[in-house]
């Protein structure tokens, strides 16, 4: 297996990111560009028209059954038979 860098890992996570976020729009280009002068004197960069994707985010509400459990602290093992071990308070 080979290991990653730093400078990789952020490339490889840089280029998810941006391959995530091209697919999720459409580029129109309206305007052509052109390269500055030698002299580094202007030059004007493409103008582009980009529709993002819509995304409809919504909330709900939703009740989640937590389980209950019994924590045997180290003191309280010597004394128990369960030697440590921590159940479920509540099996089903």
């Amino acid at each position: 297996m080979t290991k990653l860098t730093g400078k990789t890992a952020v490339f490889v996570t840089a280029a998810a990111t941006m391959m995530f976020a091209l697919s999720a729009c459409q580029v129109d280009k309206t305007e052509e560009g052109e390269l500055p002068e030698v002299n580094v004197e202007g030059g004007a960069l493409p103008a582009y028209d980009v529709e993002t994707a819509e995304v409809d985010v919504g909330t709900e509400t939703t009740t989640v059954e937590v389980p209950t459990a019994e924590v045997v602290m180290p003191d309280e093992a010597e004394h128990s038979s369960n030697d440590g071990v921590v159940e479920d308070a509540d099996p089903q």
